[in-house]
């Protein structure tokens, strides 16, 4: 089960760097220099917000997945610990 939730863990965080590198910066940036008012006019303002969407989705998805993966390894008992060892109590008259 752990196994399972490490690769999901891994593909998430790779789109979600995509997602993240694909977005414009808010101030323009380059973009806004090389005429990115045009690209606004041919339908490049949807395809921010998609991009913006998936990136809110799989952050979150992200989180829920880290924290179902620790959940998942704190819920086993431990097994390694050692036994307890009982206490003797040294003799008095010594």
């Amino acid at each position: 089960m752990l196994s399972i939730l490490t690769v999901f863990i891994a593909l998430v965080s790779v789109l979600l760097i995509t997602a993240v590198l694909i977005q414009n910066p808010k101030g323009g940036g380059l973009d806004a220099s090389l005429g990115g008012q045009a690209q606004q006019l041919f339908g490049a303002a949807r395809s921010t917000d998609f991009i913006e969407k998936a990136t809110w989705v799989l952050a979150g998805a992200l989180i829920v997945l880290c924290v179902v993966a620790v959940l998942s390894v704190g819920t086993g008992a431990p097994t390694d610990t050692p036994a307890e060892i009982p206490l003797q109590s040294a003799p008095v008259g010594g």
